[in-house]
């Protein structure tokens, strides 16, 4: 099985949010719980303005031509890591390629784009447990290291202030 992987371009803003969509899907069937509320064109645009912006970058994997599988990332600062990091925002492999170290090759493209970038590090947050422990194992078998703590979030919008 022969895989392909590509720096997205804003070109692929659908095959980016599209793949996006499939993994917040999930996320919400596996957990019984709507975390997201996703619009798949306001999300196609939004991924198109940040790449341009250079705010998002994204790294795409294809089978046979078919997209199978996506890592979006986005630099930023932390004191705490020495500086410039970059953090995987969304990362997905389709099912059926799971076993087959697809995954694992997205990750060493995203540690690769980061070297380049002089990153001190990546760092990601696993989607909610205990329903994804296979994915932290996975994680932490490719490198990742777990520093503690939870995902946390406060929507914010015009009419909270």
């Amino acid at each position: 099985m022969t895989f392909t992987f590509t720096e997205a371009t804003s070109n692929d803003a659908e095959i980016i949010g599209l793949l996006v969509v499939d993994l917040t899907s999930e996320i919400s069937e596996v957990t019984q719980v709507k975390h997201f509320s996703i619009d798949i064109n306001e999300t196609i645009q939004r991924c198109r303005d940040l790449i341009i912006e250079g705010h998002y970058a994204a790294i795409l994997c294809f089978s046979g031509g078919q997209p199978i599988a996506v890592a979006t990332i986005a630099e930023t600062y932390a004191l705490y890591a020495g500086g410039k990091i970059g953090v995987i925002q969304e990362f997905y492999v389709a099912p059926e390629f799971r076993s087959s170290g697809v995954g694992a090759m997205l990750i060493e493209k995203v540690r690769d784009y980061g070297r380049n970038n002089h990153w001190a590090c990546i760092e990601l947050c696993t989607p909610p447990l205990p329903a994804f422990d296979r994915t932290v194992s996975f994680y932490q078998r490719n490198g990742l290291t777990p520093v503690g703590g939870r995902k946390m979030r406060q929507n914010l919008d015009e009419n909270d202030q």
